[in-house]
């Protein structure tokens, strides 16, 4: 009886080519990979420090006052994100409707959720807290592809002692939308297309601040084109750029029965419109013709530095894109009618304009940048502790 084999048939020349060539893109991609862990261990390691510094304050802080810190790291806003991940929207059946919060998030917590054995209240914290370290790594990739690893780690440092820096540790969406935007943004620079508009689509679906970014792809998209650059590549990156900002919006349009369903929700639930800054003018004096709380001091401080910071940026002669994006983050921020004590927080993504302090100390020397990094940390940790157990409202 003759026997008969099946065996596997040696793969064609030209397969063995594909499946050469894939491995060794895998390999490569695997190498690179890890040599950008490697080369940011050093400003990831720094940002944590400086971020655990700030919650190990809040948390003696809160635990001395018999209060929750899990509980105050996710309250005001983190409210609503809980909510959203938990239960999802409330169909625009309150005066406050949470549909003014992106939907990204508290996607994400909810994902996470289903794997998690903390609980949503944690796992939005670790979400949140994850993010931040992703924006962390991009500045640190933006800051050492255009002045170096001392400018990339700085960068990446000061962006975690900022005054409001205690929300990258909350259940806020400002970290998670940090990183997209910063790696946006790299993306763009190294002319990333594909890269640059995925990342800005998710970007669209974590903040309505994504209006500024925006603009930034669609344009260097637009320069691509019409130098005829790269192909179909900038075409994709252009139209991808905003599907994720006009989806939502029109999801909520539609949810709501009107065109402009969440700008009225905006500004008829949450008192938000833009004013082109009238409003800030005439708060800003109020709080320095009289006294007033720490925050609104700060506040204030915080406004005029930025805008201080975004001069000094187009005098440093920055990549026209970081300029755009901090100038129209600036604009959509300082010209928005309301909510005067989280302007600080909202400029927590225009992470570009700290790149001329960054600079600075790098060219200063290590003795004297950690002399400051230390001071602002101490107090940016202080800072945190007083806006969950003093302040009380929305940082």
């Amino acid at each position: 009886m003759a026997v008969v084999t099946t065996e596997e048939s040696p793969p064609s020349g030209q397969d063995a080519d594909t499946s050469t060539t894939a491995l060794r893109n895998r390999s490569a991609f695997t190498r690179r990979l890890g040599a950008s862990v490697r080369g940011a261990l050093p400003a990831l390691a720094a940002y944590t420090a400086v971020r655990l510094l700030g919650l190990l304050v809040v948390y003696f802080w809160a635990r001395s006052a018999g209060e929750s810190p899990f509980s105050l790291l996710s309250k005001n806003d983190g409210f609503y994100y809980l909510s959203i991940a938990q239960v999802g929207y409330d169909g625009y059946a309150q005066v406050q409707s949470d549909m003014a919060f992106f939907p990204l998030y508290p996607g994400l917590v909810a994902a996470a959720d289903v794997l998690s054995p903390v609980g949503v209240r944690k796992t939005a914290l670790l979400v949140g807290s994850a993010a931040s370290l992703a924006a962390a790594w991009g500045l640190y990739a933006i800051g050492n592809h255009l002045y170096g690893r001392s400018v990339g780690v700085l960068l990446a440092v000061l962006w975690g002692v900022l005054p409001h820096a205690v929300v990258e540790s909350m259940s806020y969406s400002e970290g998670l939308f940090t990183a997209l935007a910063a790696w946006t943004l790299y993306a763009l620079i190294r002319e990333r297309w594909l890269t640059a508009g995925v990342l800005c689509l998710l970007a669209g679906l974590a903040r309505p601040t994504a209006s500024a970014l925006i603009p930034v792809v669609g344009l260097a998209a637009l320069v691509a084109i019409v130098r005829r650059r790269d192909g179909w590549r900038p075409w994709v990156a252009g139209a991808l750029a905003p599907l994720g900002w006009l989806g939502y919006l029109a999801w909520v349009g539609r949810q709501t029965g009107r065109v402009d369903g969440w700008f009225h929700i905006q500004e008829a639930g949450w008192g938000s419109s833009f004013d082109f800054g009238v409003f800030l003018v005439q708060r800003g004096r109020e709080v320095l013709a009289t006294a007033s709380a720490l925050q609104l001091y700060v506040v204030t401080g915080v406004c005029l530095v930025a805008i201080m910071l975004f001069v000094l940026s187009v005098l440093d002669r920055q990549p026209w894109q970081l300029l755009l994006y901090a100038g129209l983050l600036l604009v959509t921020t300082l010209g928005t009618a309301g909510y005067y004590h989280s302007k600080a927080r909202f400029l927590i993504p225009a992470f570009t304009l700290l790149l001329p302090v960054a600079v600075v100390l790098a060219r200063a020397g290590r003795a004297r940048a950690i002399t400051v990094v230390v001071t602002l940390a101490i107090f940016s940790a202080y800072y945190g502790g007083y806006l969950l157990m003093v302040w009380g409202r929305s940082p």
